[in-house]
């Protein structure tokens, strides 16, 4: 059954191949950027079927031997290798179950990572600076791009609201399972008792709209240009170089004021407006995906409580899998690889189950 349907994903492979190599596809560059992805995501799947094929293939030329041969090492030497291969076999089946699994079509591109200060305050602003320290050391040791586009800053510290651009490979794929409330405990630097406080900040993550996925009519954008009031230097904060964009139909506004150019602000102000309108779209496809499944990992909704960072106790707890380390400093220094993995595992468990796939 698993090698029928890699087979015809093989075929497929190749026919892509084939069409991306053709003039007349190369000329339309919406069909091209499509196929060339779709080529991108068969070409893992194709490598564990190959790979497969050839394990199955030694297999029964191992226990060929073991039926046939008589000499007692070239038995023992075909046991040897009958037994590793046997225990590739079930690993490399899960992997291949999971590369079979419909992909999310966001998972690929670029995103919006937006941090804001919830309820506690100052401590709220110092903890949402925190997590921007997080997200911005995780994305450095993924060697990803982090731009940031907009932010207030706290009146203590940290932030009231930032937002950062994260280019890179699969970014969104990997930020998604971020988008929650986050929540801290621990003795604010403004409290005088020693008692501790429980603060949130709210992360949304977005998969940033690339060229062809909205049509933007300029008629429906007021732009606003204004001086910036954030660090950069005179040049900067005296020109009237910040963009301010507002899409009349919906009500999103949008800023950007972190370029000296008033054209890179504005170009980084329209990539944000059409992520943020693509994503009016695109919450009613996870609203559609959390009403299906009972235990959703990545879930749109923003205002559900993902994870505690717990200082006393030095613990970190992800509620939506029970997820508890002791790890506080390296988690909150940018070692969160390993949450992202367990939701990831977690997640790809409730779609195989999903799929009726055991």
């Amino acid at each position: 059954m698993i090698l029928d349907k890699l087979e015809g994903v093989k075929l497929r492979f190749e026919e892509v191949g084939q069409l991306i190599t053709d003039p007349a596809i190369i000329s339309d560059m919406k069909r091209y950027v499509k196929l060339n992805k779709e080529y991108k995501d068969l070409e893992p799947l194709v490598e564990a079927y190959e790979k497969y094929k050839n394990i199955l293939s030694n297999i029964k030329s191992a226990k060929d031997i073991l039926a046939t041969e008589k000499d007692e090492e070239m038995r023992e030497m075909a046991k040897m290798e009958l037994d590793e291969l046997e225990g590739q076999v079930s690993p490399l089946e899960e992997e291949i179950k999971i590369l079979l699994l419909p992909k999310d079509p966001e998972d690929d591109k670029n995103a919006i990572l937006e941090i804001r200060a919830g309820t506690g305050g100052d401590e709220a602003s110092i903890f949402a600076g925190d997590l921007f320290k997080m997200y911005t050391h995780f994305c450095e040791s993924k060697k990803w791009k982090v731009e940031v586009t907009n932010l207030s800053e706290g009146t203590v510290g940290g932030y009231k609201e930032i937002v950062m651009k994260v280019s890179g490979a699969g970014v969104y794929g990997v930020l998604k399972y971020e988008s929650g409330v986050h929540r801290v405990q621990r003795v604010p630097q403004t409290e005088t008792q020693g008692r501790v406080h429980t603060s949130a900040a709210t992360v949304a993550v977005l998969p940033e709209a690339e060229e062809f996925d909205v049509e933007l009519k300029q008629e429906d954008i007021k732009r606003d240009e204004y001086c910036s009031s954030g660090p950069g230097g005179q040049s900067v904060n005296t020109t009237y170089s910040a963009i301010r964009l507002t899409h009349i139909p919906s009500g999103i506004v949008v800023t950007c004021q972190y370029q000296k150019s008033k054209l890179k602000n504005l170009d980084k102000a329209m990539k944000e407006l059409k992520t943020r309108l693509y994503n009016l779209e695109y919450q009613k496809y996870m609203d559609e995906i959390a009403s299906k499944r009972k235990t959703m990992v990545s879930t749109g909704d923003r205002s559900a409580k993902i994870r505690t960072y717990n200082y006393p106790q030095g613990r970190v707890t992800d509620h939506r899998i029970n997820l508890t380390l002791y790890n506080l400093p390296a988690i909150i220094g940018g070692d969160i690889l390993e949450i992202i993995d367990q939701l990831q595992m977690a997640e790809n468990a409730e779609r195989l189950k999903e799929a009726g796939v055991e």
